[in-house]
């Protein structure tokens, strides 16, 4: 039984000075996408074949700023691993690849986080293709919040054999190659800067909410959808199907 699948991701994006648009500008090049305003400061970034629509985008304009570090951004792949394009279309540069740690991490232009790898012939030494490898979401209890993620969505939890992160792969919907949960000392504090969507499928919101999440506000009368957060308090909205 699949509880829910994955529907879409969003990203904020702090409202005025043009730094929404920017962050869309940014994203839909970053991921190949094809930007279109959807009122106001918001806009979507979709599939230009207008298929996999799991990969669309939402960049929503915010009145907050950042509040902090990142708990959840994305891991890119692009060729060469070389970060000077991404740098070119408006990234920062946070901290450079090492032996150790052979990634680089930027920040879009509003300031939220991602990782950027190189590609490997060997999946189990990370991704393969050119595009988005993975969603990640820091936790206090990565085992658990995997697990708990995974028996929503149908998933597999799948554990490093000296790290200490867990990844979920055959999660319904999701249009990367995994979702990996890494566990870090720090509470979360704030609101997330990106959040997934998700559809449901064979439960209700009652049914997740009875499972573990929290339903932080219903639809609005123009709305469609139920904001919650799961167990460690990370948003995502739920939309009927």
């Amino acid at each position: 039984m699949v509880d829910v699948a994955f529907k879409d991701l969003c990203i904020d994006a702090t409202a005025g000075n043009g730094r929404p648009a920017a962050v869309a500008r940014f994203w839909a090049g970053a991921l190949g996408l094809e930007a279109t305003g959807a009122g106001g400061e918001d806009s979507k970034l979709r599939p230009p074949d207008g298929a996999a629509a799991q990969r669309t985008v939402w960049v929503n304009a915010v009145p907050e700023d950042i509040g902090g570090k990142a708990r959840v951004h994305l891991d890119l792949c692009v060729p060469d691993g070389d970060p000077a394009p991404l740098l070119a279309a408006g990234a920062s540069l946070i901290r450079s690849a090492d032996p150790g740690r052979p990634w680089h991490v930027l920040e879009d232009p509003d300031g939220a986080a991602f990782c950027v790898f190189a590609p490997s012939a060997d999946s189990s030494a990370g991704p393969t293709s050119i595009g988005v490898y993975e969603l990640v979401v820091d936790a206090d209890d990565a085992g658990a919040l995997a697990a708990w993620w995974a028996e929503r969505t149908g998933a597999t939890v799948h554990r490093h054999p000296v790290r200490p992160f867990v990844w979920l792969e055959g999660v319904a919907g999701l249009p990367y190659e995994r979702w990996e949960f890494n566990p870090v000392p720090e509470p979360k504090t704030h609101k997330n800067r990106v959040h997934w969507d998700v559809t449901l499928r064979d439960a209700t919101i009652d049914d997740l909410v009875a499972a573990g999440a929290t339903l932080l506000r219903g639809p609005a009368p123009d709305g469609r959808w139920w904001v919650l957060a799961d167990p460690e308090g990370n948003e995502f909205c739920a939309f009927e199907p």
